[in-house]
């Protein structure tokens, strides 16, 4: 069964699909092997991946620094890196490490 996340040591590798220009930032469930999630921010000039990025961060309750955008950068679907995430939103579902 493939997931939406994997562990790789503390970093949690996750799946998103992302609906940016939405009227609010969510994550809203699971999309397929992906997590879903909402951004305000529009797809040009990299805005919407820098606002995922801050998101992800807020969220996970890590530093900025601490998320990076593995693949994808150009379209909706995104693998994320979270290090040593401190928290898991409460929408996902994740076993911790």
């Amino acid at each position: 069964m493939g997931e939406f996340y994997r562990w790789q040591n503390d970093n949690l590798i996750l799946n998103c699909h992302l609906q940016p220009k939405a009227s609010s930032d969510a994550i809203v469930g699971l999309h397929a092997e992906s997590v879903k999630i909402r951004i305000t921010a529009p797809p040009i000039e990299g805005k919407a991946n820098a606002h995922l990025v801050k998101f992800l961060a807020k969220q996970f309750g890590v530093a900025k620094s601490a998320v990076s955008i593995l693949s994808g950068e150009l379209g909706r679907q995104k693998r994320v890196r979270i290090e040593s995430p401190k928290k898991i939103p409460e929408q996902l579902t994740i076993e911790q490490n």
